[in-house]
């Protein structure tokens, strides 16, 4: 798979270990993120995967800020996005299963790096369930 990722000041750290996570198991990884914990604005960076997921550059979309809502607010401001913000495994098997979600959104200072890489595997190894789900999520997209 091809996966975006974009990270601010407060996630630089959770970047690296989840790309190193990620390219192990042989995905390529688009950054997106800064490197520094120098403070940067969020949107620059979820503008940047939201466009990829949004083009078909990237299959997945991974976002990363402090509290996971500015940068997942920005995201779903493209409309080819579902973005999720996740804080506990469940939520991301959730966003995934409930509301195909393409992006997750993680909340560094709210989460450790070890529950994020965790969700970042839950979120990419879950399957969209549709059926009903499908009927919802399809109403999501301003028309």
């Amino acid at each position: 798979m091809i996966i975006s990722i974009g990270n601010d000041h407060a996630g630089p750290d959770y970047k690296a270990a989840i790309v190193k996570h990620l390219e192990a198991q042989g995905h390529t990884v688009i950054n997106h993120g800064t490197d520094t914990f120098d403070s940067v604005d969020y949107p620059d960076f979820g503008h940047a995967v939201a466009n990829d997921v949004e083009t078909g550059k990237a299959n997945f979309g991974i976002i990363i800020c402090g509290s996971g809502n500015g940068i997942a607010i920005t995201a779903n401001k493209h409309q080819g996005v579902r973005a999720a913000l996740c804080w506990i495994n469940e939520i991301a098997a959730l966003a995934r299963q409930h509301n195909d979600a393409n992006i997750i959104s993680i909340p560094a200072r709210y989460t450790n790096i070890k529950q994020a890489v965790e969700m970042v595997e839950t979120f990419l190894s879950t399957d969209f369930e549709g059926g009903r789900h499908a009927t919802r999520v399809n109403k999501i997209a301003c028309q």
